[in-house]
C-alpha cells in the first residue's frame, strides 16, 4: 500500500505538471497578447502619446506575466550597481552602460528607447519553463518567525506562545510571523484554521484589483456583517474585522484609525467578515450535493432497471437516460430552469434571493445532479447485467438464494467496485456542468470564474482555476481507489495485476 501511495503521488504531480505546462503554452503563446486591450476600458485613455502607449502595454504585458519590465527611472536604478556614473540623459555613454548591464543579467534583457522622449527602457521575454517554475516555486509558501524583517522594529520578538483569553479564544500566537494567529478556533467552517501554510496562486489582474487569487475565491462576499468586538486596546467598537486574519503592519503605514484599535501591536492589517460563503465555498457545497443526488437516485434507479431488465420499466428508463445524453446540457439547462422558475417559482437567477436564501440553490443543484445522473444510471445497470450472468449468481440461485438477496449481498457489491473508481470521473463532470450551471444561473461560484477569466484574459485566475480542478481530479482519483479497497478487500493496489 505504502508503494501504491508513493507511485501515486507520483504520477499526481507529473500529470499536475504536465496539465499546468500546456495551459501555460495555451494561454501564452496561442492567444495573441494584444487582445488584451480589446476589453479594457482604461487604453484609449492611456495611449494618448506612443511613449505612453508603449509605457502601458508594457506595464500591463508585466503584469499579466509575459515580460519582465523595467521603466526608465527602474532601469537607472538597476544600471547604477554596475555603474554609478549613469544619469538620465540620452546619450551613447549612458546607453553603453545600459548594454553592458544586460549582457551581465545574461537574461536577454533588450535596451529599447520610447519614440517620442528617446528615453531608455529595458524588456525581457519570459520564457515558458521560468513561468511554469515560477508558478511552483511560489506555490507553497510557509509562515514563520523569521518572516518579517523591518529595520523600523529592530527589537521585534520571534516565536510562538498559546494563549487562551475571551478575546482571542485557544489560540497559537506568532510573532516575527506574517500572520499573528497561527493556529485558532472559532464558529466558521471548518471550525478549526491555520495560518501556517498558504497556496499562492498568483494575483488576479485585471479584474479583481490585483488581490491573491487565493484570496479572491476563499474570502467572503457581498455586504459586510459588521459585530461588537474588542480590540488588541481594549477598545469595544462595531466592527466587519476579522481579527484572526492579523497581519504584520509596519507602524509608518497604519493610520490613526488603526493606531487606535491595535496600539503597538503590529498585527493591525485584517480582513472583514462577509454575508456570504466565499466562491469556492458556494461551488462545493452545489458541487457535492448534486454529486450525493446524482448517486442516492442514480444508484437505486439503475439497480431496478437491471432487476426488470427488458421489462416496460428498463426500457422507459433506457430511453429517458438515452434522451437525456443526446440532447445538449445546455437545452437541458434552458428547459428545466424554465419549468422550475414557472411551475415552482423557483429563482431563476442566484442573485434574486442571495446566497443565503436555500432556494437559491434549487435549481443549480437540481439541474447538476441531472446532469450527471445519467452517466450514474448508464454504467451502474451495465454492471448490474454484467454481474447477473457471472457463475458466482448462478452458484447462489442454484443455493436456493432469493433474487433479493442475490442483488443486495453479491450483485451490488460486486459492481460498487468500478462504480466507485468512477468517482473522479462524476467529479469532472460535475466540474464541467458546473461551469455551465454557474454562468447560466449568475451563481458566484468557481465555476463561473472560468469562462469569466478567459473573456477578460486574466491568465493568472484561469491557470489557478485549472490547477485547482486538476487537484482535484487527481484527489477524486485516489479517493476512488480507497474506495475499492473498502468495497473490496481482495484488491491489492501495491501489486501489478490487480488482486
Amino acid at each position: 500500500m505504502k508503494g501504491y501511495v508513493l507511485g501515486r503521488l507520483l504520477r499526481s504531480f507529473i500529470s499536475i505538471f504536465l496539465v499546468i505546462t500546456l495551459t501555460y503554452i495555451m494561454v501564452f503563446s496561442l492567444v495573441p497578447r494584444r487582445s488584451v486591450f480589446s476589453t479594457d476600458p482604461v487604453y484609449p485613455k492611456m495611449t494618448k502619446t506612443q511613449d505612453s502607449r508603449l509605457d502601458y502595454e508594457n506595464s500591463i504585458f508585466s503584469l499579466m506575466g509575459y515580460i519582465d519590465y523595467l521603466d526608465s527611472k527602474a532601469l537607472q536604478r538597476k544600471a547604477e550597481k554596475t555603474d554609478k556614473s549613469v544619469n538620465v540623459e540620452i546619450n551613447k555613454k549612458n546607453k553603453g552602460i545600459y548594454n553592458k548591464w544586460a549582457k551581465n543579467k545574461r537574461g536577454y534583457w533588450k535596451i529599447k528607447q520610447f519614440p517620442t522622449s528617446k528615453k531608455f527602457y529595458a524588456t525581457r521575454e519570459i520564457p515558458l519553463l521560468e513561468r511554469v517554475c515560477r508558478f511552483y516555486g511560489k506555490l507553497i509558501q510557509i509562515d514563520h518567525p523569521w518572516y518579517i524583517h523591518d529595520k523600523d522594529n529592530p527589537n521585534l520578538k520571534r516565536g510562538y506562545k498559546i494563549t487562551n483569553n475571551k478575546i482571542d479564544g485557544f489560540t497559537l500566537i506568532g510573532s516575527g510571523t506574517k500572520y499573528k494567529y497561527q493556529v485558532y478556533f472559532d464558529k466558521h467552517f471548518p471550525f478549526i484554521h491555520q495560518n501556517i501554510i498558504h497556496l499562492y496562486l498568483g494575483e488576479s489582474f485585471p479584474t479583481f484589483a490585483n488581490r491573491k487569487v487565493m484570496d479572491v475565491i476563499t474570502n467572503g462576499q457581498g455586504e459586510t456583517i459588521a459585530s461588537e468586538m474588542t480590540f488588541p486596546t481594549g477598545k469595544k467598537q462595531i466592527s466587519p474585522i476579522n481579527i484572526h486574519t492579523a497581519r504584520y503592519q509596519p507602524l509608518k503605514k497604519m493610520d490613526n484609525i488603526t493606531r487606535a484599535r491595535f496600539g503597538k501591536d503590529f498585527y493591525s492589517k485584517t480582513e472583514n467578515f462577509y454575508q456570504d460563503p466565499s466562491m469556492i465555498a458556494i461551488s462545493l457545497k452545489v458541487g457535492l450535493i448534486s454529486l450525493m443526488i446524482a448517486y442516492v437516485l442514480g444508484i437505486p434507479l439503475a439497480v431496478l432497471m437491471a432487476h426488470f431488465k427488458s421489462s416496460w420499466i428498463d426500457k422507459i428508463g433506457t430511453a429517458s437516460i438515452t434522451l437525456l445524453i443526446s440532447i445538449p446540457s445546455l437545452a437541458i439547462i434552458y428547459f428545466l430552469r424554465f419549468i422550475g422558475s414557472s411551475a415552482f417559482g423557483w429563482p431563476d437567477l442566484f442573485p434574486t434571493l442571495g446566497a443565503q436564501n436555500i432556494f437559491s440553490y434549487f435549481l443549480p443543484t437540481l439541474i447538476l445532479a441531472i446532469l450527471n445522473i445519467t452517466n450514474t444510471v448508464m454504467w451502474t445497470r451495465r454492471y448490474m447485467i454484467d454481474q447477473q450472468s457471472a457463475d458466482y449468481v448462478k452458484f447462489a440461485r442454484a443455493k436456493g438464494l432469493s433474487e433479493y438477496e442475490i442483488s443486495k449481498n453479491h450483485i451490488l457489491k460486486n459492481a460498487s467496485i468500478p462504480i466507485v473508481q468512477n468517482v473522479p470521473t462524476m467529479i469532472i463532470l460535475t466540474i464541467q456542468g458546473a461551469t455551465m450551471t454557474e454562468t447560466i444561473f449568475a451563481v458566484p461560484g468557481m465555476g463561473k470564474m472560468l469562462p469569466d477569466a478567459i473573456i477578460v484574459h486574466n491568465n493568472s485566475m484561469v491557470i489557478s482555476l485549472v490547477f485547482l480542478f486538476t487537484l482535484l481530479a487527481v484527489i477524486g482519483v485516489f479517493i476512488g481507489d480507497l474506495l475499492m479497497i473498502m468495497m473490496d478487500p481482495r484488491i491489492n493496489l501495491s501489486v501489478k495485476g490487480g488482486k
